[in-house]
């Protein structure tokens, strides 16, 4: 099919397929979810176990050496890595890369849960976690208040925490640095030694006198009420006065043999807000969401916060969303740049206004049509996708130049009108465009195969290049000569310029017979 002359044939045609691609871009764009990088999922994943009060040499015989024999046993385990902590052990299993991590986690967890037989009964379950880019806080945010720290942790509980929850696209919000609610029961030893009392039995009976049991069901007709027996313990009283033995006709109490108090739990952290004590929030975004759009809303949120609660002051102290805005629109900005000195020199060289026009108009369809394979493709917009975009806004003109310079020799050599000379010009240097464009397209196609996090960096910007390439490929061939047999005058009225333009090809003329007398 000859695309050139089925173009210029029907300017109307080309014009709204040209149109249409600069919607379909528009309405991409405004979809196309903004991220600082590509999605980077490495395919590790950490098994963490928590032993309370255990040393590190007991956490690794007794828990660190069983996971890593069990997590040996997982079909395409590269590497296992572990750390031997005060009470904790974590082991970093490194899967072969390619692997699904979503399925080899369910592998992990599956093998885990056969063999937790093996580890000690009083450990805190081993919970297994992926490593993902989007795992890092999108907004870290920071709270002071001169309220007491145990009130302003309760107040950010109750009130606050929830609200940033309901925002939608928010995967998770951790708490930082608060003062959690803790009922404390710090035994005698002598006494309970007196009484011949364990450890075990003091926590066994509080164990049980702290359980909401069901205490059956009642059925009256078609009604059918299930009854229960709470046993919950609501005040500290309530704990003082749990009876844990009865010696000689009295009832020992916990109140008896240790000191019950309402506080908060051990301080491990200090975290000040602008010289302030305060508490930090952390807050996580779903892998699909638009981080921009997401710390906006986060924003948003505080400062709704700020107006109803007075009493504390909420800032902002890390916004992922605006540092992405910044860089992608210093990037954006110099795609920007890089189109408009395209422009400026190729009116320097052409020398002609409407040529120059005919290939500027080009360059943005381009761009804009690209964004529409970006959204389709699944990309997303970040720093590598606008610098392929900003690389690749130089190569763009290259096939529009080289179509519309065998134009204008149709035209002027051949003696063609301006119809003719656009079809037959541009479908005459069609081969030879089309083979320049694969050769570059080639160049890329080794990063296709790269793996690793340098494959996934890179293969985005090769994405992008390509696709821009492409478009701009099939413009040269298609818009590129409809404009033309528009916009370009006839040889015989090229003289009829204006005076400063007639000045501007003399002085470019000039230039370049001084430079081709320097350079032979």
């Amino acid at each position: 099919m000859n695309l050139p002359r089925h173009s210029v044939r029907r300017p109307i045609f080309t014009t709204m397929v040209a149109l249409i691609l600069i919607v379909l871009g528009g309405v991409s764009l405004s979809r196309i979810q903004i991220d600082l990088l590509p999605s980077i999922e490495l395919p590790t994943a950490s098994v963490r176990t928590e032993y309370e009060g255990a040393s590190p040499e007991v956490i690794e015989r007794l828990i660190t050496q069983i996971i890593e024999e069990i997590v040996a046993t997982v079909p395409g385990v590269e590497e296992i890595t572990s750390t031997s902590e005060e009470g904790r052990s974590n082991v970093e299993v490194t899967f072969v890369w390619g692997t699904d991590l979503d399925a080899a986690a369910i592998d992990l967890r599956a093998t885990i849960e056969d063999e937790i037989s093996e580890l000690p009964d009083d450990i805190v379950r081993p919970r297994i976690s992926k490593f993902s880019i989007n795992s890092f806080p999108v907004v870290l945010i920071g709270v002071s208040s001169p309220l007491d720290p145990v009130e302003l942790t309760q107040l950010i509980e109750d009130r606050i925490r929830h609200r940033f929850t309901q925002i939608p696209g928010v995967a998770q919000v951790d708490f930082w640095g608060g003062f959690p609610r803790e009922v404390r029961v710090e035994l005698y030893p002598e006494k309970i030694n007196a009484l011949g009392l364990s450890l075990n039995e003091i926590l066994s009976t509080l164990r049980d006198a702290n359980l909401d049991l069901p205490a059956g069901q009642i059925e009256e007709g078609r009604y059918e009420v299930t009854l229960r027996a709470p046993a919950q313990f609501e005040t500290v009283n309530q704990i003082r006065d749990t009876v844990l033995v009865v010696r000689d006709g009295a009832a020992v109490k916990v109140g008896d043999v240790a000191d019950v108090r309402d506080t908060y739990e051990k301080l491990t952290r200090m975290i000040r807000v602008n010289g302030e004590r305060g508490v930090r929030i952390a807050i996580r975004k779903q892998s699909a969401a638009n981080t921009v759009e997401v710390s906006r809303q986060i924003l948003e949120e505080i400062d709704r916060i700020n107006e109803e609660f007075p009493q504390m002051k909420v800032v902002p102290v890390i916004n992922q969303g605006n540092f992405i805005e910044r860089s992608i629109e210093n990037v954006a900005r110099s795609v920007v740049y890089g189109g408009g000195l395209a422009v400026l020199i190729l009116l320097f060289f052409l020398r002609n206004i409407r040529s120059t026009l005919v290939i500027a108009v080009s360059i943005p369809i381009s761009i804009i049509a690209t964004f529409s394979l970006i959204y389709f493709g699944g990309l997303t917009i970040n720093l590598m996708t606008l610098g392929g975009l900003a690389l690749g806004v130089g190569m763009m003109v290259d096939s529009s130049i080289v179509v519309l310079e065998n134009i204008f020799r149709q035209r002027d050599e051949q003696k063609k009108n301006r119809v003719d000379a656009a079809a037959e010009g541009a479908w005459e240097v069609a081969p030879a465009i089309l083979a320049s464009t694969i050769t570059t397209l080639v160049i890329f196609l080794p990063i296709v195969f790269v793996q690793g996090v340098s494959g996934l960096l890179f293969r985005e910007l090769a994405y992008v290049i390509c696709f821009s390439l492409v478009c701009s490929l099939l413009l040269s061939l298609s818009l590129v000569p409809m404009l033309s047999s528009r916009l370009l005058k006839p040889a015989s009225e090229e003289g009829a310029s204006a005076a400063w333009l007639v000045g501007l090809k003399d002085r470019a003329t000039q230039a370049f017979e001084s430079m081709n007398q320097w350079y032979l």
